[in-house]
């Protein structure tokens, strides 16, 4: 009965471009399959089993071939949102009219901006901020400190130091010193303490004050240049009344500097300053102290004069020579 028969199956069938191109497109075909006159009923069902298997699997692999292929697509990029943005030009000029509440608030300042402009001294000599000490600058500070010091309490001060760092200006040309000078080179609101110090502490801090080439007022140093080219003391003595005088270890000396040495934390200056004894504010800026020395100075008629007369005295032979530049 199965002679000549023709046994049609229809399949949905995926081809490999559309899987290829992550699609699906049903297709129905017609597989024809003839079988032998004589083959018996039995084989043919054998065959017809096997036919159904390999349909199955190919019907398989298509749907995964068909998966594969649409998750390797890619989800369109998302578009950037659109930002709409809009540029002016305005020339600041003399065309734009004042703003009257900057005005007022600008005019409550205007007399003590002017008043900085005030003339309170004559400078004999640029005075300039540079080397061991701070140069003739840091010699200008620290003897101001030191003579408003002993002014403000009323006996002699040996010792007054400061830091360079401090010193906001490097240099105040020759010729009229104003106000605005001395808040130029002393913007901070740093505070004058006094504080003693036994003379092996005393010594200590002046090496801290050469290691650092900060500024003092009251003692002859020497120095020598280390191995890393790093300035070292290697004498100090008191100068009273113009004469050198040995610091005694034992002895107790009183020192003028500022809060802010005092209190910093860490470094040299903290592990000496960290054994002062009967510290006391002298209620005086640093910056108030100049002024007054200034206006002191010229109320005697004396010019402020810009020296370096040999506070800080360098030992060349003790110190390596200097390198020749490389040609």
């Amino acid at each position: 009965m199965y002679n000549r028969s023709i046994l049609r199956i229809c399949l949905v069938r995926h081809t490999i471009e559309a899987l290829r191109a992550g699609q699906s497109c049903p297709e129905c075909s017609t597989v024809i399959f003839r079988f032998a006159k004589k083959e018996s009923n039995r084989l043919i069902r054998v065959r017809l089993a096997l036919l159904s298997w390999a349909l199955l699997l190919c019907v398989s692999v298509g749907g995964a071939h068909s998966a594969f292929g649409q998750a390797a697509r890619q989800a369109p990029a998302a578009r950037p949102a659109e930002v709409h943005a809009s540029v002016t030009e305005s020339i600041v000029g003399s065309t734009i009219p004042d703003d009257t509440a900057v005005d007022n608030m600008l005019e409550a300042y205007s007399p003590k901006v002017r008043a900085l402009e005030q003339v309170i001294g004559k400078l004999k000599g640029p005075l300039q901020k540079g080397g061991v000490g701070a140069g003739s600058l840091g010699n200008f500070v620290a003897d101001g400190i030191r003579a408003e010091s002993a002014r403000k309490l009323g006996q002699p001060i040996l010792l007054a130091v400061t830091n360079s760092g401090g010193l906001r200006k490097s240099i105040i040309s020759e010729g009229d010193l104003s106000l605005r000078d001395i808040f130029e080179l002393l913007p901070f609101e740093n505070a004058l303490v006094a504080f003693d110090l036994t003379g092996t502490q005393l010594l200590d801090l002046l090496r801290v004050v050469v290691s650092n080439q900060d500024a003092q007022s009251g003692a002859r140093i020497t120095y020598r240049l280390g191995k890393e080219k790093r300035p070292e003391l290697e004498s100090a003595r008191l100068l009273v009344d113009g004469i050198e005088k040995e610091i005694d270890p034992a002895a107790v000396y009183t020192v003028i500097s500022i809060d802010y040495l005092l209190n910093v934390t860490g470094g040299d200056y903290a592990t000496v300053l960290k054994q002062a004894k009967n510290t006391r504010p002298l209620d005086l800026t640093i910056r108030d102290a100049i002024t007054n020395y200034v206006k002191a100075e010229t109320a005697a008629g004396r010019n402020i004069k810009s020296t370096l007369d040999g506070r800080f005295v360098f030992d060349k032979a003790a110190s390596p020579p200097a390198e020749k530049p490389k040609l």
